[in-house]
């Protein structure tokens, strides 16, 4: 058996060889690093379950052909320290990137949002069915737990459901929050909104927080127009002191299921808890989530003796103070079909 034996210049080499393959580990590693892995800007969507492994993570980046070469993916994160750093949630990637700007994305889990806008007056199965739409929430546990009544106490609510309690806005929300902190987040922007000394101006008037909120969600969906919702909140405070039904035609359908057609005279009659057609005073809780402009004018009706109204077709009202004006109005303004669009 012959014996290798390192001489000077043997061992120059060997040195130089266990130099050089750090070096060019190190190399590669920088290359692969900094190499974006594709040279398209082709979009791709993950989702990182909670829980997950740092092997299971690039199991499912590497089914999304994010990951070009796994081992140097592993040192790559490894280095970075990121193996147990990176974060759940549903991540946007393009091609475009490379594999150190994917690793640093995910330990700052900068996962993929959504800007959603809710319209004021939308009710409680409207923000439901938008939220389900962008898979933000499940539909049935987001209304099941609107109406939960110890989830409801765990957000300071004493009230028979959500409804009114969702501030309309525009949320930049994603898929991590799950839909108690949805809620939550719009919840507490209600919260910001609704002050302290609005409420008080509630209670000065003899509301309680419910009551102005269920006013305030009449006024949004009598109206869309800013300037006569305090007109609109006159004819309402009016009538409540006067012991007169309330006859909002947009309560007399809030208990039918996924009502999207044109309230009819028919309607009316419905026999429903919320019905102001068929109850005295205001309805049990709110039929819609009110916004700003709303809550103001059910705080500061107009200084008018206005009883009833009448659309004019063209998104305003005709205002009047006895009955007589108003079977006019209504001659002027509705033809002689069975559809409804006014206050009787």
């Amino acid at each position: 058996m012959k014996i290798f034996k390192i001489t000077g210049k043997n061992r120059v080499s060997v040195i130089f060889i266990l130099l050089l393959i750090p070096l060019l580990a190190y190399l590669s590693l920088a290359t692969f690093a900094g190499t974006p892995i594709g040279k398209a800007q082709t979009s791709h969507t993950v989702d990182i379950p909670r829980g997950a492994s740092f092997i299971e993570i690039v199991d499912i980046l590497d089914g999304a052909e994010l990951v070009k070469h796994r081992l140097l993916f592993y040192l790559l994160a490894i280095s970075q320290r990121a193996n147990g750093r990176m974060k759940a949630g549903e991540y946007e990637f393009t091609e475009a990137m490379t594999p150190l700007e994917i690793v640093n994305k995910m330990v700052r889990g900068d996962i993929k949002g959504y800007l959603v806008t809710f319209p004021e007056d939308f009710d409680l199965r409207e923000v439901a069915a938008r939220l389900a739409s962008y898979k933000l929430v499940d539909e049935k546990r987001f209304m099941t737990l609107a109406t939960d009544e110890e989830f409801l106490s765990s957000l300071g609510l004493q009230v028979p459901s959500l409804e009114g309690y969702l501030f309309p806005d525009t949320y930049r929300l994603d898929r991590s929050m799950e839909t108690r902190g949805v809620i939550r987040i719009m919840v507490n922007q209600f919260r910001k909104k609704v002050t302290p000394q609005m409420l008080n101006r509630a209670k000065e008037l003899g509301f309680t927080t419910q009551e102005f909120i269920t006013l305030a969600s009449l006024i949004g969906k009598e109206s869309g127009n800013k300037g006569e919702k305090p007109l609109i909140s006159a004819v309402f405070h009016n009538r409540l002191k006067k012991g007169m039904k309330l006859q909002s035609d947009p309560t007399a359908v809030y208990d039918v299921s996924n009502f999207r057609g044109t309230i009819t005279k028919r309607d009316l009659l419905n026999d429903t808890p919320h019905n102001t057609y068929r109850i005295n005073g205001l309805p049990p809780t709110p039929i819609a989530n009110p916004g700003l402009d709303s809550l103001q004018a059910a705080l500061n009706p107009a200084p008018v003796d206005y009883l009833y109204f009448v659309s004019k077709n063209n998104g305003t009202h005709s205002f009047s103070s006895n009955f007589n004006a108003h079977n006019q109005a209504i001659s002027k303004y509705r033809d002689n079909k069975e559809e409804i669009k006014s206050e009787e």
